[in-house]
């Protein structure tokens, strides 16, 4: 048995389309939806990053802007410009791109974001509404995985659901939403005892742990529907060879390129899994999808309701 691969660019592609009739509509009313990415530093990766998202702005018709403090940036400065950023009625949605420098207290900084510009998911609030099944913007990873599964079908009401990971941005938001769907949740991590046995029983499981290839075929109940949140780097030959091994032509890219691309499933389960997300171009490519769907959200809601209303009132 080969694996259903639950493509994330045909969704997000699907996506883009809606959005784009929506931001369409909103811009003929005067409402023209506007994020502003805050990027400290010269990471490269986080460059990619903003970068990325600057262009998917572009591509829907979003307003967007980039403030690019440099990396000796203070927490007082970071939290003025969030003040700017949440007082400028022009900007709907609000980014600030992680990581920050270890002299930015990061909590103050996301904890500052008016909690209906949060389009990352990341404020107290935004949690607080997830927890009690109010609507409001969702942390975009695993919205995004959620959608995967709502557009290709697979049940989750009454399914047994794993998600492998507890953080504060994918594991426990994943777990909420699931269980808002009304699968049965068990959440893994670090300390749980005989994950291949916890895993084995679900029917859909979600790995979010940043360990290359960590679940394995065998820990995988056939036919499960598997969303594979990992996207990690793997550069040692050694480790390519044995996650690859029955992947020759990934193994030559590997070889020709020195990296490669591994999710924390392993290659392996797409023979035992019923549906599987590609490592790259399934949970990838719906991350920033979501970012969009948020800001676009954000705008209608704020503008609409006014900021002297409750955060969020619609979903």
């Amino acid at each position: 048995m080969t694996a259903r691969i639950l493509d994330g660019i045909k969704i997000r592609d699907e996506m883009f389309a809606e959005l784009k009739g929506e931001v369409t509509q909103m811009t003929a009313q005067g409402i023209r939806p506007g994020l502003a990415a805050v990027l400290v530093g010269e990471n490269p990766a986080s460059q990619l990053y903003v970068k990325s998202k600057i262009a998917a702005c572009e591509q829907l018709g979003l307003a967007s802007w980039l403030h690019s403090p440099p990396a000796n940036v203070t927490t007082e400065y970071m939290l003025q410009l969030v003040a700017d950023l949440n007082n400028d009625d022009n900007v709907d949605g609000i980014l600030v791109q992680l990581p920050l420098p270890s002299q930015v207290d990061s909590k103050r900084v996301l904890e500052a974001v008016f909690p209906a510009k949060d389009v990352d998911g990341f404020h107290p609030v935004s949690m607080g509404m997830l927890v009690s099944n109010r609507p409001g913007l969702v942390a975009c990873t695993p919205a995004g995985c959620m959608e995967i599964l709502r557009r290709n079908n697979i049940n989750m009401e009454g399914a047994n659901a794993v998600v492998l990971g507890r953080s504060d941005i994918v594991g426990k938001p994943m777990a909420l939403l699931l269980l808002h769907a009304n699968a049965t949740v068990t959440i893994c991590h670090s300390k749980s005892r005989d994950l291949p046995e916890i895993t084995r029983r679900a029917d859909i499981l979600v790995a979010a742990i940043g360990r290359a290839g960590f679940v394995q075929a065998d820990w995988i109940k056939a036919g499960a529907s598997v969303i594979d949140v990992g996207t990690n780097k793997v550069t040692d030959a050694t480790e390519a060879n044995r996650l690859l091994a029955n992947f020759p032509q990934r193994l030559e890219k590997f070889r020709a390129k020195g990296s490669v691309l591994i999710g924390d499933v392993h290659p392996d389960a797409v023979n035992t899994a019923g549906a599987l997300t590609p490592v790259p171009g399934g949970v990838g490519p719906m991350t920033i999808t979501m970012l969009m769907s948020n800001t676009v959200k954000a705008a209608r809601l704020r503008r609409l309701y006014g900021r002297s209303q409750p955060a969020f009132v619609a979903r």
